[in-house]
């Protein structure tokens, strides 16, 4: 069982999502708990709003105060309604919302049935409830339930999509398009990136290249961001795509919000302390390697890439690290300036130039074939892996969940609740 938490201030959208399936026939009000019932069952969205009223008046600070929460067994889980109905109590009493008003709706217009449950977070004193780690707590739960509740693990298919939607982009392949698509609009969910350079080379991973455009539109400065597919070898093939193809999570305001709030996250402990185990990794790491490749060979067996960058001259002018056991990525210079590129730059041209001089000294005498150096490939994090144990991913979830959120964007809402908003929205301007 999947479990999506959406948080917003639009109770009355939530509300009218749910209630518009119960009136179209593909859904009905499964259970209320603490709400104002009424004499015939019958309910409409102002009744239903009635219920909540008193704890948002309380707390009119919280500007994201309405929960809209779904659960989602397997297709093949045959769940009735009593069933349901317990699944859905047990859960919220364990996310901490037990005591708060809160409907329970059944939706079965598509093959999966499931249920949404629309709530909010704030107390009838007008206390926000915590949503501290509430994510890792909400997968908990649901591994608890589909054991009581003889559901299907949703474990094994979580892995199975991370790795569909990770996956390098093959430009061979054609739809070049959607598999960008596939990446961008997810891994801002799983990874920490504070500047559109660190981005980029996540990205990089995927055979993706971002680039920022300005210029002027009918005397108007336009920015944006485009996205590129690139080859094996790290070069752009094809056409690139405009950012407003894949979404507004996508474009650039939305980065630079989110470069902005990643920022402000290196005070958190767990950055903190994911910064600090990188660091000891790559000294370690360093101390042992002989050359670049050994190092950056050194550093995958770590579950760490490099992305090192080069000018035409070969020297290195940034280099970037990215560590999928935390799924945060930084620059060298943002771990310190002994992580700089320049600092690498100087190391490793000591160590070529003193390969040099070997090579140079070996012509004066034969050596055999045996003990020559053989140079060392440069390898890629198989991506993910670290999603496949468990308690890998509850540690990277701990890092992401301690961001307080941050990376949860709105696409915990299905395609259809997005449609029914933005239909919502049109009718109010042409009121207007």
């Amino acid at each position: 069982m999947i479990a999506k938490i959406g948080r917003s201030s639009n109770l009355y959208g939530a509300l009218a999502y749910d209630n518009q399936k119960v009136e179209d026939g593909n859904g009905e009000i499964l259970h209320l708990n603490k709400m104002i019932e009424t004499a015939n069952g019958q309910y409409s969205v102002i009744k239903l709003m009635q219920s909540f009223e008193s704890h948002i008046a309380a707390n009119r600070n919280t500007e994201k105060h309405t929960l809209h929460i779904s659960l989602n067994p397997d297709p093949q889980d045959k769940v009735d309604d009593e069933t349901f109905s317990k699944i859905a109590n047990e859960y919220m009493n364990e996310m901490g919302y037990g005591n708060q008003p809160y409907a329970v709706f059944k939706h079965t217009d598509i093959d999966r049935t499931h249920i949404h449950i629309v709530s909010v977070c704030v107390d009838e004193e007008g206390r926000k409830i915590s949503d501290r780690f509430e994510k890792r707590k909400s997968m908990e739960i649901c591994r608890d339930l589909e054991k009581k509740y003889h559901l299907k693990s949703a474990t094994e298919k979580e892995t199975q999509t991370n790795a569909q939607i990770f996956r390098k982009v093959d430009y061979a392949s054609g739809d070049v398009k959607r598999q960008i698509a596939n990446v961008i609009r997810n891994v801002q969910k799983y990874y920490h990136f504070k500047t559109l350079g660190e981005y980029n080379a996540l990205l990089s991973l995927f055979n993706i290249n971002v680039e920022k455009i300005e210029g002027e539109l009918h005397g108007k400065l336009q920015r944006g961001l485009v996205y590129s597919a690139l080859d094996g070898d790290g070069n752009r093939v094809g056409h690139p795509f405009k950012s407003s193809l894949f979404g507004k999570n996508t474009g650039l305001s939305a980065m630079d919000l989110y470069f902005l709030k990643c920022c402000q996250s290196l005070t958190n402990t767990n950055i903190i302390a994911a910064k600090k185990a990188l660091q000891e990794t790559v000294d370690q790491v360093l101390n042992s390697s002989k050359n670049e490749e050994d190092f950056i060979k050194k550093l995958v067996s770590n579950g760490i890439n490099t992305v090192v960058r080069r000018n035409d001259l070969g020297r290195i002018y940034g280099i970037t690290f990215i560590d999928h056991h935390s799924k945060t990525v930084w620059n060298g210079s943002g771990l310190g300036k002994e992580y700089a590129a320049n600092a690498f730059q100087e190391r490793w041209k000591e160590s070529k130039d003193a390969a040099k001089d070997k090579s140079t000294n070996r012509k004066l005498k034969p050596v055999e074939s045996g003990n020559r150096e053989k140079s060392s490939v440069t390898e890629i994090h198989p991506l993910f892996d670290f999603l496949q144990n468990n308690n890998e991913r509850n540690d990277a979830e701990e890092v992401i969940q301690g961001l307080g959120g941050l990376l949860n964007f709105s696409d915990s809402e299905d395609s259809q609740e997005h449609d029914f908003a933005r239909r919502m929205k049109v009718k109010r301007k042409k009121r207007h």
